[in-house]
């Protein structure tokens, strides 16, 4: 019974982890596009800003899937949670690098495109690089 509680707070204490990182990542994606990301989503129903912020919630969640798995159930249910949350966190600096990075290199602005309310396939490009940094990031704690 001892195993079952522990197991089901440390459920709860990860879910919470990853809430955490959820949220954070919906923030840092509103802080480098333009607009409000709650008004483009649920007032504008833009497309663009939906598949930017959904491709950014599967990479973060891939982050932390993997580093979940990855953690070591001898270290400690803190240290597992501290380095889920700090792997999380890194996943979501290295998306938001490579959304930067792809917003310089390419002719125009994908973050110009991500509020502008016709679909624009450049979103789709921004949006790969979300789940593929996501899953480079997973295998890396593999």
């Amino acid at each position: 019974m001892n195993v079952i509680l522990f197991n089901s707070l440390a459920a709860l204490a990860y879910g919470g982890v990853g809430i955490a990182i959820l949220v954070v990542g919906y923030v840092l994606t509103d802080l480098i596009t333009p607009g409000k990301l709650h008004k483009l989503i649920w007032e504008d129903r833009n497309r663009n800003a939906v598949l930017l912020v959904s491709a950014n919630t599967l990479g973060s969640a891939i982050v932390v899937t993997s580093a979940i798995l990855s953690s070591d159930s001898e270290i400690g249910l803190g240290a597992g949670l501290l380095s889920t949350a700090v792997y999380g966190l890194i996943g979501l600096g290295v998306m938001a690098l490579s959304f930067l990075l792809i917003d310089l290199l390419v002719p125009a602005k994908i973050s110009h495109m991500i509020s502008d309310s016709e679909p624009h396939p450049a979103t789709w490009v921004s949006a790969s690089a979300h789940v593929a940094i996501g899953l480079v990031i997973a295998a890396a704690l593999t």
